[in-house]
């Protein structure tokens, strides 16, 4: 596989080797000295999965120290614009962001720090997202920022043709400015 760091401290992009035969393909999704050669060394103890309409935009979540959560993140159904900002105060690409297409045709994988927000759009007309996380999600560290931050200003890759379907919670997110740092 290769993992290719962005411009964002702490956020890869992961191309895997996909191996393809008569009977399907195979491919890795982690393997442990790959990413610790390429200098990741968080260790993963938590799966989630998401299935999600055409329309959704699932956004901007993280969860805060100590418990912040880095994040290995792939489609295994439809497509998704990807994204994650650096929240991280003391980094020198705070509140940048990089936005990624992630679907079940081109594999790819986005591993995010623990300091980094994340959100997607779903493009297609499903889309199944799966993550890992290096930290058991904790009610009480859960945070997240508006989606339509101005001070972000996040391309999200909208459908003129409609808003983005939010949930409640995602709707009454704090903005950055807001945020206790």
């Amino acid at each position: 596989m290769q993992i290719e760091p962005t411009h964002l401290t702490g956020c890869h992009i992961i191309e895997p080797k996909v191996h393809g035969d008569s009977r399907g393909i195979f491919f890795e999704i982690y393997q442990k000295t790959a990413f610790e050669q390429a200098g990741v060394t968080s260790s993963f103890v938590q799966e989630n999965q998401s299935l999600s309409k055409k329309g959704v935009l699932r956004g901007i979540h993280f969860q805060k120290a100590p418990k912040g959560q880095a994040k290995l993140v792939r489609v295994t159904r439809g497509t998704i614009w990807d994204v994650a900002v650096d929240l991280n105060p003391e980094s020198p690409t705070f509140r940048q962001w990089i936005g990624v297409e992630l679907s079940e045709h081109n594999r790819r994988m986005a591993l995010l720090a623990p300091e980094m927000g994340h959100g997607f759009y779903v493009v297609s007309d499903h889309a199944t997202v799966v993550y890992l996380c290096s930290e058991v999600y904790s009610p009480e560290h859960d945070a997240g920022v508006r989606w339509n931050d101005p001070d972000l200003g996040i391309d999200w890759h909208l459908d003129p043709k409609g808003d983005p379907i939010l949930s409640g919670k995602d709707r009454d997110l704090p903005y950055l400015s807001e945020l206790d740092n």
